[in-house]
Parts: structure tokens; C-alpha cells; sequence
């Protein structure tokens, strides 16, 4: 039986990701967030328009999407209520939001450097994608309440590195989704997946090569991040 019904919101389930930027003065801001989708090396992302991961991206046309696994819940709740503005504008104050400048340190997580982005990778995040915009769109131009407020990111992945525990066993270029656990967050709640498929897919029938964008070739010609952007304070590379 279905009833008509207004919920607030319509999160109905999507993976975490924790997109790290690089502020005006060289430090890094780290923000979670859930409305993202992915479509081959390109990914769509939903923001406010005043966080300061929008000034970020708008600014540097740069970030990484750190997708963090069950295992780093923990770290990313540690993340919820702050922000990167200084002063917190007043619709985030009146959420309970505040101001942090140190996003990574109060996570508990390790900026790592990346390889075409000044902004860095999440060490402990098992899918780290580097990426820069393509294009940025306004949602809800067609209403003067909702005119200026969110905006949508198109950003194209040019470097994408991933945890060798989540890889399909022989095959490098393949992630296994039964080894994969995502955080997922669904109507501001944190979730997981099954332990295994709820059904056979008759969709994995296709060759995931067959999807394979020219996106792909275009990332191995990804220059060193651009001199343009501040550095950011020296990491220390947790790869070693």
C-alpha cells in the first residue's frame, strides 16, 4: 500500500565521500558528504553553494573523493558539525555546525601526497580519486528561494588509486565488490552492505571493459599539480 507523503529529505542511500580541497592559505579542508554519483571517469557532485569545499573547487578546480569503507566510520562522524568557514555562516549555526580548521588531525586521518592534484589523498580511505572540474551547474535556478544555494560539481578522475585488498584476485584494474564495503549514508544515518549478493545480476553479464571511457587515456597525460594552487603544509608520504 503506498500513501502520498512529504518526507524533508530524499537521501535514500548513497556512498560516503570525503572530498579534500585546498584552502586559500595552503591548508587543506576535508568534508563528508553523500550526494555524488559516477558515470565512467566523470562524477557529479551536489554541494552547498557557501561550504567552503565549493569556494575550494570553485577556486582551484581541484579535489580528491576519498570513499571511505565501514571501517572508517569512526573518523568520518568525528567530521559532522564542522566546517571550514570562518565565521560559520548562520544557517550552519543554527544546525550546530562550527568552525574547525584542522579537518584531518580532529579525524584522526593521514593527508598523503597525490600525483596530479595539489589537494591530498586520505591514506585510510581503500579508494582515493583525483580529479578536477569539468563544469559547475546551479540547482533550483527556477526558484528565487533556491537560486544560489547548491550547486553541482562535473569533475573528470585523471588518478585513481585503490587499496590492493579490494581488488579482484589477478586482476589489478577490477574492484571486487564482495571484498569492497562502502560507507553508505542513508537518510543521514551510517549503513553497510550484505556480506554478499541478494540476487544474480544479469547486468555483470556485460564486460565492465566495455564501459571503459576515453577519460582513462586522457588521466595518463595528467600533468604534476599545477604550481598555481598554494602548497599545502609538507606530508609525509604514508605510502613509505
Amino acid at each position: 500500500m503506498h500513501i502520498p507523503s512529504e518526507p524533508a529529505i530524499l537521501y535514500f542511500g548513497t556512498p560516503v565521500v570525503l572530498i579534500s580541497t585546498v584552502n586559500e592559505d595552503g591548508s587543506y579542508n576535508l568534508a563528508p558528504m553523500s550526494s555524488a554519483f559516477w558515470l565512467g571517469w566523470r562524477c557529479v557532485l551536489g554541494l552547498g553553494a557557501g561550504s567552503k569545499t565549493a569556494q575550494n573547487m570553485t577556486r582551484t578546480r581541484q579535489c580528491v573523493l576519498n570513499l571511505p569503507s565501514e571501517m572508517q566510520v569512526a573518523a568520518v562522524n568525528r567530521l559532522a558539525l564542522t566546517t571550514g568557514m570562518n565565521p560559520v555562516p548562520p544557517f550552519k549555526v543554527a544546525r550546530g555546525y562550527r568552525y574547525e580548521r584542522a579537518k584531518f588531525e580532529l579525524a584522526g586521518l593521514t593527508p598523503v601526497p597525490s600525483e596530479t592534484v595539489a589537494a591530498p589523498r586520505v591514506h585510510e580511505c581503500p579508494v582515493q580519486l583525483e580529479a578536477v572540474v569539468a563544469a559547475k551547474h546551479g540547482i533550483g535556478e527556477d526558484d528565487p528561494a533556491l537560486s544560489g544555494r547548491i550547486v553541482t560539481f562535473e569533475v573528470r578522475v585523471q588518478r585513481v588509486h585503490l587499496e590492493t585488498s579490494i581488488l579482484m584476485d589477478g586482476d589489478s584494474h577490477r574492484v571486487d565488490p564482495d571484498k569492497w564495503r562502502p560507507l553508505i549514508m542513508s537518510f543521514q544515518k551510517f549503513y553497510g552492505l550484505a556480506d554478499e549478493q541478494v540476487h544474480a545480476s544479469t547486468l555483470s553479464q556485460i564486460q565492465e571493459s566495455m564501459y571503459r571511457s576515453p577519460d582513462v587515456d586522457r588521466a595518463r597525460l595528467a600533468p604534476h599539480p599545477s604550481a598555481s594552487v598554494p602548497d599545502g603544509p609538507r606530508l609525509r608520504d604514508a605510502r613509505a
